[in-house]
C-alpha cells in the first residue's frame, strides 16, 4: 500500500491532523488529505494546529483541497471519520467500493467534526484519530 488518502469534510481540523499523524507512523508512504467539500486554500484551524503541535505534529504547511476524482483513483486507501463520508464517496465514485474505510472501522468508531468547538473537542478528536492509527498502521505495514 503506496497511497493513503485521509478525507474528512472541510480538510481544516481531523483529516490534516490524521494525514501527519499517519505520516509518522508509515514512513515511506504517500499520505495526504482532502476534503469532501474542503475550505480549499484554508490553513488547518488554528486549534487542531495547537492539539497536533501538543502531540509533536506540525501543521502549519497545511492548506485545505477539495476531494477530487483523481485523488479517489489514485490512492490506495481511502480513511474518512464517519460512515456518512465513506456512503458519499461510494456513491459518487462505485469503483472506490473495497478501498474506503473509516479511520475508527476497526475500533467500530466514529470521529465527530470538532470545527467550531472548544478546545476539549479537538483533543477528543486527535484522541481518536491516534486510536484509529494506532490500529490501521500495523495492518498496513504488513500489506507493504
Amino acid at each position: 500500500m503506496r497511497q493513503i488518502l485521509v478525507l474528512c469534510i472541510g480538510n481544516i481540523c481531523r483529516s490534516p491532523m490524521a494525514e501527519q499523524l499517519l505520516a509518522r507512523e508509515l514512513p515511506g508512504q504517500r499520505v495526504w488529505s482532502a476534503g469532501l467539500s474542503a475550505l480549499v486554500g484554508e490553513p488547518a484551524d488554528p486549534l487542531a494546529v495547537e492539539v497536533a503541535q501538543a502531540h509533536g505534529l506540525d501543521l502549519s504547511a497545511h492548506r485545505a483541497q477539495q476531494f477530487t476524482a483523481q485523488m479517489c483513483q489514485s490512492a490506495d486507501l481511502i480513511l474518512v471519520m464517519e460512515r456518512n463520508q465513506q456512503s458519499s464517496v461510494e456513491k459518487r465514485h462505485p469503483y472506490a467500493c473495497g478501498k474506503v474505510f473509516r479511520l475508527g472501522h476497526i475500533g467500530n468508531f466514529e470521529i465527530t467534526d470538532p470545527y467550531r468547538l472548544p478546545r476539549p473537542a479537538f483533543e477528543a478528536a486527535y484522541e481518536l484519530i491516534a486510536r484509529g492509527v494506532a490500529d490501521w498502521a500495523p495492518r498496513i505495514r504488513k500489506l507493504g
